[in-house]
């Protein structure tokens, strides 16, 4: 029987929601104040579930030590403290929002774990909004 264990992690990340091609008044109606040019920030949790058997030997689905060490290195360290849209590759040409965030730290994360392992990622961006890739 599979088992389910999560890890929570913290950063704090700016952005600005926009399309290049859209005029000012296009991305106001679209993405509302998460389009001032000035950026804004979140203070995003992010909840990473791995899903597997557990290992009859150590008792773990996965060494959450191992666990928390990819997330810090591959996850916090390129988006703590930075602003998605200027200071990281991912978004330079996608837009940050948190659909394409979560995405994001998927695939970052995805190669970096055992593929006998199922991934989840979900990633709140405030209190009430959160998302889960995949779905």
């Amino acid at each position: 029987m599979k088992t389910a264990i999560y890890r929570k992690s913290n950063f704090c990340s700016a952005h600005r929601l926009y399309r290049k091609e859209f005029s000012d008044e296009q991305n106001l109606a679209i993405f509302g104040k998460c389009s001032s040019p000035n950026y804004h920030g979140h203070n995003y949790t992010l909840i990473v579930k791995v899903v597997g058997e557990t290992d009859p030997e150590t008792g773990f689905v996965i060494d959450m030590k191992i666990l928390a060490q990819l997330i810090k290195e591959h996850v916090e360290d390129k988006f703590d403290h930075k602003n998605l849209n200027l200071d990281t590759e991912y978004f330079k040409t996608l837009n940050p929002t948190a659909e394409n965030i979560a995405k994001i730290i998927y695939e970052i994360l995805r190669p970096k774990i055992d593929a006998r392992f199922e991934l989840g990622i979900r990633l709140y961006e405030t209190e009430k909004n959160f998302v889960d890739y995949p779905a």
